[in-house]
């Protein structure tokens, strides 16, 4: 069975941004599998950290149920996530222990360190999978098949200096748009949070909004999730797209984004 390993920074990052293409991965016959690095200990007006981090441990333990993934606790606490050697010998783990072959995680460029420091670190885990002397924390042992990375869209779909980002590929998740919502609705603790925090509004009507503007930035769904997919060198042999090859008709292409890369910008 070919896996899909989603890494995210916090609790709720993955079913916003990445549950839509895990779903039609699953739907494929693929393995799914969560990994967010944070307890979201920090998520809450009302509740104490220790009591935070025990009900979102919950939240994305339900999530991970209703996506029908295989959940990997987190390893930090929110505004912690770091890139540091030991921090990246146990994300290493994760990925030698799940052996994926498409790793899904946040946008190089995020409007905050959590999303980006994660991306940072996942990236070196998958780009370490097969090197035989690198140590994990615990201890596993290498893998040799190739891995493709990708990167899902920031918040926003701007930059911390807010420049807009566009995604290389769309994937279309409207027929697993219902499943997306009801996984991101077992966060319940975030509704509050994200309300005082960041004016949200409501964390479901967000996801809504950036899921059709999505669908509508591609022309053709009407909601959609946004990839860009990491340099293969290093990671695999050949400069392979697995989710076009795995999504067909539902994974589709920016001619612009691509017409950018070929000139060089």
């Amino acid at each position: 069975m070919k896996i899909a390993l989603a890494i995210a920074a916090h609790p709720d990052d993955i079913e916003f941004g990445m549950a839509g293409t895990l779903l039609l991965l699953k739907q494929r016959g693929w393995g799914i599998h969560c990994f967010n690095l944070s307890t979201g200990n920090c998520g809450s007006m009302e509740m104490s950290p220790a009591r935070t981090r025990a009900v979102r441990r919950l939240e994305a333990q339900a999530a991970a149920r209703v996506l029908g993934a295989r959940w990997h606790p987190p390893i930090a606490d929110d505004l912690e996530i770091l890139y540091t050697v030991p921090t990246v010998r146990r994300v290493a783990a994760v990925v030698r222990a799940v052996k994926p072959s498409i790793v899904l995680t946040h946008s190089p460029q995020d409007y905050m360190e959590d999303h980006m420091n994660t991306c940072r670190l996942a990236v070196t885990a998958a780009f370490a999978h097969g090197m035989r002397n690198f140590r994990t924390t615990p201890p596993r042992a290498p893998f040799g098949h190739d891995v493709t990375v990708y990167h899902a869209m920031p918040h926003g779909l701007r930059d911390g200096l807010r420049r807009a980002i566009s995604p290389e590929t769309f994937v279309n998740t409207a027929a697993v748009h219902t499943a997306k919502l009801a996984a991101l609705a077992c966060h319940k603790s975030q509704q509050g949070w994200l309300d005082a925090s960041q004016g949200m509004n409501s964390y479901l009507a967000a996801m809504e909004e950036m899921s059709r503007e999505l669908g509508r930035l591609s022309g053709k769904f009407t909601h959609a999730e946004g990839w860009r997919r990491h340099l293969h060198l290093g990671f695999s042999v050949t400069d392979s797209d697995l989710l076009a090859a795995a999504l067909g008709k539902d994974h589709l292409k920016n001619r612009k984004y691509e017409a950018e890369l070929k000139e060089g910008r």
